[in-house]
């Protein structure tokens, strides 16, 4: 018998394939990697029929003092949903807790993913950490997944923040704190 040339893709068309998987991959690694830490803008969703924001009751994206287990802050409010084997939670825990402190008026809240299930698939929260930037009224201005930059996280409360009065900053901390960063 002779060689066949007829081998189906060969060991040529099986590095093609396998060098395409790869850069497939690598193009989907550095994706996500950018978006990890970054704020993006809350989802307004209304709830399901017969649960809270069904004809007119409360939104499913407005988080009360009873849902965290904690006040919420005058200006603004940082919710970290993290778990026990969370390793980026802790250096989440720690920006979140100094922005907190710098800032008057912002509280920071950690919520456990495991204890809260009804939180975790009300706001449809999928890996940890998961940071949400609550208003004074408690809806989800903007949410993060992932080890947010402390700069990001001043710049998502400066779009929840409003002045005290035209021209003048709610709390100076806040610019001279993101232009050291």
């Amino acid at each position: 018998m002779g060689y066949s040339r007829d081998r189906g893709i060969g060991v040529t068309g099986g590095l093609i394939a396998l060098a395409a998987a790869l850069a497939v991959a690598s193009a989907l690694g550095l994706m996500l990697r950018r978006r990890a830490g970054r704020f993006r803008a809350g989802r307004v969703r209304p709830a399901a029929s017969g649960v809270p924001g069904a004809a007119g009751g409360p939104r499913a994206d407005v988080l009360t003092e009873a849902d965290l287990g904690a006040p919420l802050g005058q200006q603004a409010t940082l919710v970290q949903f993290s778990t026990a084997f969370c390793a980026p939670c802790r250096p989440t825990r720690q920006i979140l807790g100094q922005v907190a402190g710098m800032v008057d008026g912002v509280s920071h809240v950690e919520v456990d993913a495991a204890e809260r299930l009804d939180l975790v698939r009300r706001l449809r929260i999928n890996s940890t950490p998961t940071v949400l930037v609550l208003g004074p009224d408690g809806a989800v201005a903007k949410r993060a997944v992932g080890v947010p930059r402390r700069a990001d996280v001043i710049a998502a409360l400066g779009g929840v923040i409003r002045p005290a009065s035209p021209g003048i900053p709610a709390s100076p901390g806040i610019t001279a704190q993101a232009e050291a960063e």
